[in-house]
């Protein structure tokens, strides 16, 4: 058994210790919000927060988490409330969706350590998340829509 620290919730897993923290999300514990994109961390729709900082979940082992803090894109916020779940909604961000889970988690890394990010940052740290849509323009303007409504309410990402 593992011990894990997801969305802030603590959960003993039986699992090999080298299955991807992907895997362990989506089959073992039903959080189907984090995506399988390509399996080599390559495409992005499968980042989470480890710790604060964003990964892909499907090359992270199992064993390299425990002790750590996961968060996934359910704990990023459950009722659409996060600033940048506002935000995507109000700029209609999404094509297809599919990319967008492992979008949200990068573009919230980057606005917890920046909180009014220029263009350049936003491309620096969404860059190795794929949008096969090409929504990248309006994944941007959506991160600095974010960050204006973090700026008007005083809180964090």
């Amino acid at each position: 058994m593992i011990k894990l620290n997801v969305n802030s919730t603590v959960l003993e897993i039986d699992a090999d210790p080298e299955t991807p923290l992907l895997w362990v999300l989506r089959d073992h514990l039903g959080m189907t919000g984090t995506k399988f994109g390509c399996g080599k961390a390559m495409c992005g729709a499968c980042t989470v927060h480890l710790d604060g900082v964003p990964v892909r979940s499907c090359l992270v082992p199992l064993n390299a988490v425990e002790g750590k803090a996961v968060t996934t894109i359910e704990g990023l916020s459950a009722d659409r409330s996060h600033v940048l779940q506002k935000a995507w909604i109000e700029l209609d961000v999404p094509q297809c969706g599919y990319c967008q889970s492992g979008q949200l988690m990068s573009a919230a890394a980057l606005l917890n350590a920046n909180p009014d990010p220029s263009d350049a940052d936003i491309d620096a740290a969404m860059a190795g998340n794929i949008c096969r849509c090409g929504t990248y323009s309006r994944i941007r303007a959506a991160v600095h829509r974010a960050a204006e409504l973090l700026k008007a309410s005083g809180a964090h990402a």
